[in-house]
């Protein structure tokens, strides 16, 4: 499994990450989800580069000039809910994608104890296109399998890349043994460890309450 940490190279994406862990800065769940969204967009432009493209003319006012554009058919894929607004990114650049949504849960067997279920997925068919799994966290990887085993029901995509913000090392290793080879994974940050309830340290806290509110 080829593995890009953007995070390796200095760029704008380290401040939206920065700010995307900053304590206070979190107490505005707008922003929040703003920097979730152009996190999404800065990704969607670095996958874009290793897409397949061909030429084609353009006709502007004054003549005719050539265009590489990608060929595609992408298929763009969260989990619900702190998805929502990384997976929004990602569709502000890939405006024309398909979209496809898997609903995953933590079912608690006590205060430390959960598994990972699906309970929804919609989706189009996969057969020969580029799915991209976009999901802001990768902690110890079980949901994003589950997601990518549910969304194999419909069809083999050609291509497949799992996008996250911050993954664990724990996380990474998980999906390297758990996944096939030719998927890649791209994220902004890898973090050191998980703690007892399986959320990365430092990490920032659970993502889709920052975002949204919380839950109970």
């Amino acid at each position: 499994m080829k593995i890009n940490n953007l995070s390796e190279q200095n760029s704008l994406l380290n401040n939206f990450l920065k700010e995307i862990r900053d304590v206070e800065i979190q107490k505005d769940p707008m922003r929040f989800r703003r920097n979730l969204e152009r996190i999404g967009e800065i990704m969607a432009y670095e996958i874009s580069k290793t897409l397949s493209y061909q030429v084609e003319n353009v006709c502007t006012p004054l003549g005719i000039c050539e265009t590489k554009i990608f060929t595609n058919q992408i298929v763009l894929s969260t989990v619900f809910r702190a998805g929502l607004p990384y997976h929004q990114g990602f569709l502000n650049y890939f405006d024309r994608a398909e979209n496809a949504f898997v609903s995953a849960y933590r079912m608690y067997k006590d205060s430390l104890k959960f598994e990972v279920l699906i309970e929804y997925i919609a989706a189009p068919p996969m057969d020969g296109k580029t799915l991209l799994i976009v999901d802001p966290m990768l902690a110890s990887g079980s949901s994003i399998e589950l997601a990518y085993r549910a969304l194999l029901q419909k069809g083999t995509p050609a291509v497949i890349h799992i996008a996250a913000i911050i993954a664990s090392r724990e996380g990474v290793e998980y999906v390297k043994k758990h996944l096939p080879d030719n998927i890649t994974l791209w994220v902004a940050a890898i973090d050191p460890e998980l703690n007892e309830h399986s959320y990365i340290v430092p990490g920032l806290g659970d993502a889709g309450d920052l975002a949204f509110g919380e839950k109970i």
